[in-house]
């Protein structure tokens, strides 16, 4: 279509769009003031992740008084990934890195002691540990190329927990489990896995009693051992069985495994109860909709009796709906009716638990409930400013794929909006178990400020859905996974959410990816197109993939696919000429997960096929832009660039 017929059809649909003031982009560029907190077992102390411009810190702040009694933050580009209380004073924190926010953070392996009245921090295990020096014999802490991660921290123990340690040396390690002293570092081996890349699972009496992992095929096994000391037998084989069964923890008595299982002929993942006695497994949960998203233990232990499952909004559902645990969530669900409810930590007593609550139009807040009084107090919110009465409905959706096959997804929509509006169709990264779910989205949040309704879809690929819908993307790109996203653009128009003059598609990563091979598919479809830090050439994703380890080569030619004409003839790039509507293009050079080769290639053949193009770049960023500058100059170029199109609102 000429860009001339374009811009009266503009004019023209633009005449009936509502007047959209501009949008203040510092709402959704600040960061939120918590991420995670979890209360100490004692109740004394609180700790919390805190998100900086490039790091996560950990601030520790008493309960009494909400006063900080320490923080622990580390260099550019380091996050606290997780972290859990070991002692009424001491919390074991492990270390990620990650280059651009939207990038997955990835474990380093380093694990840190900190104590909770403002003690100095201590990296306990890791590949930067550095001994006591050459005059003394005192060396508790083991200098040697390892990563490790925590398993159990021992509630009963407060001087030690169990780790897992895996060798630095060779891309497919064999794994070991060991005690670990909290205090000093020093360490002892439990066990050695009997399978690569193993996790390991401890009994209600810290014993290590279950390894899961894979080889070099990617295909999961599962071990089982009576006690210390006896030998390692195989529970499950994916190539044999055709399932997937991860370990989720011990019954109190030790009598029972749970263990969450994928694949077979049951759609969606249950959790099954294995007694290794008798071999017998009986499902004590299982929703037909969703996957178990999240495990509920019961309070101050680590014995599963229930799950949280995700089918549009948050369902919490237990083994026994009778259980104390079961009655706590219907009171809680019932104090805040129509939002989500976790309990993310309670005291070794059970006697407070800290819950965080959320929805679609709020990013959460924070409560701390007495168990005894029946009582509900706030303590901190994670974004105050925003006001959930005023931010964009969010409403979970359902259609079908030309196929049959049932897909979902999300519709923001600007408050009080209804009918055929200019809409965003904004695919999520990933691709392959990566999934929207009902949450405060920031960047759809600020495209329905901008006047848009926005539409996100969970394709065939995207995890939550069972095994059967995850494998379904497989060798998918440009094929079945992006047909998912034209239909849901054509249903959205049939059901009346969508003007079908006015739709543009955007997303980041694989979202990048799958705007600019949509606007080369359907180019009749939509108006504009927008990728952010995406990869465009399959063929050199593929040969990067295979250069960083055989599994990840292994599982990149699985899930990619092999065929290099093929997967030529599936990338952006190389269908440029197809392209006809503008396009706007947004990297940082430092990205590792989309290298910034990605973009400039796609901005080539884009200017080479005569396709309107504008671009951002910089050089210090990764994957999604840090810096508060840096980030309201991509929206502030975005939101005009979708205006320009769409004729929705920009930027203050």
């Amino acid at each position: 279509m000429k860009a001339g017929k374009w811009g009266l059809l503009l004019a023209l649909s633009m005449a009936s769009l509502p007047a959209v003031g501009a949008v203040d982009l510092g709402q959704f560029i600040r960061k939120d003031e918590f991420n995670e907190i979890k209360i100490s077992p004692s109740g004394e102390y609180y700790a919390a992740t805190v998100p900086l411009e490039d790091s996560t810190a950990l601030t520790l702040f008493r309960r009494a008084d909400l006063k900080v009694a320490g923080v622990f933050r580390l260099r550019r580009n380091a996050h606290v990934g997780d972290f859990e209380w070991v002692s009424d004073d001491r919390v074991l924190v492990g270390i990620a890195e990650k280059f651009g926010v939207l990038d997955q953070p990835q474990p380093t392996g380093e694990i840190y002691t900190v104590k909770a009245n403002g003690g100095q921090a201590d990296l306990l295990v890791g590949f930067r540990v550095q001994g006591n020096g050459a005059g003394t014999r005192i060396q508790p802490k083991k200098v040697e190329d390892v990563a490790a991660f925590l398993i159990d921290g021992l509630p009963g123990d407060d001087r030690h927990a169990v780790i897992s340690v895996w060798p630095l040396m060779g891309d497919e390690p064999f794994t070991r489990a060991e005690r670990m002293d909290v205090a000093s570092g020093r360490r002892t081996t439990l066990a050695r896995a009997p399978v690569r890349r193993a996790g390991f699972v401890t009994d209600s009496g810290g014993e290590v009693r279950l390894a899961y992992g894979a080889d070099v095929d990617n295909a999961s096994k599962l071990y089982y051992r009576e006690a210390t000391g006896t030998e390692w037998r195989l529970v499950n084989d994916q190539n044999a069985s055709k399932r997937i069964e991860v370990p989720l923890g011990f019954s109190a008595d030790n009598r029972l495994v749970y263990l969450q299982v994928r694949g077979g002929d049951d759609g969606t993942d249950r959790i099954v109860a294995w007694d290794p006695a008798s071999n017998a497994r009986t499902t004590v949960l299982h929703h037909p909709g969703a996957d178990p998203l999240s495990i509920i233990h019961r309070n101050g232990t680590s014995i599963p009796v229930g799950a949280q499952v995700m089918d549009g909004r948050h369902r919490n559902l237990f083994f026994d709906d009778a259980s104390p645990e079961a009655r706590q969530y219907r009171s809680l669900e019932a104090a805040f009716p129509g939002q989500s409810v976790r309990v993310t930590s309670s005291t070794r007593d059970g006697s407070l638990l800290l819950i965080r609550v959320w929805s679609g139009n709020s990013p959460g807040d924070f409560y701390l409930f007495d168990t005894a009084q029946k009582k509900v107090a706030h303590v901190v919110s994670s974004g105050s400013w925003i006001d959930p009465d005023k931010a964009a409905t969010v409403e979970p959706i359902t259609f079908k794929a030309r196929d049959g096959l049932a897909i979902h997804g999300y519709l923001t929509r600007p408050r009080g909006a209804s009918g055929a509006r200019p809409m965003v169709l904004m695919p999520h990264g990933g691709p392959f178990g990566i999934f929207d779910g009902w949450q405060y989205d920031r960047d759809a949040q600020m495209l329905a400020a901008a006047g848009y309704t926005v539409m996100q879809v969970n394709y065939r690929g995207s995890g939550n859905y069972g095994w059967a819908f995850q494998t379904a993307g497989a060798r998918q790109w440009g094929g079945a996974m992006q047909d998912d996203l034209t239909d849901a653009t054509r249903w959205a128009v049939d059901q009346g959410h969508a003007d079908a003059s006015r739709i543009c598609i955007y997303g980041a990563s694989y979202g990048g990816y799958a705007a600019l091979m949509g606007v080369a598919k359907e180019p009749s479809l939509y108006r504009c197109a927008a990728g952010y830090v995406g990869v465009y050439d399959l063929p050199m994703m593929q040969r990067q993939d295979g250069r960083k380890r055989r599994s990840l080569g292994n599982w990149s030619r699985d899930w990619v696919g092999e065929d290099m004409a093929a997967l030529a003839a599936a990338s952006p790039n190389r269908l440029a000429e197809r392209i006809t509507v503008p396009v706007f293009l947004a990297a940082g050079g430092e990205d590792e997960i989309a290298p910034v080769e990605h973009t400039r290639m796609m901005e080539t053949a884009l200017k080479k096929a005569g396709v309107p193009v504008e671009s951002l770049y910089y050089d210090t960023e990764g994957h999604g832009f840090y810096t508060e500058p840096h980030q309201r100059e991509y929206y502030t170029r975005l939101l005009a660039f979708l205006s320009r199109h769409l004729g929705g609102g920009t930027a203050k």
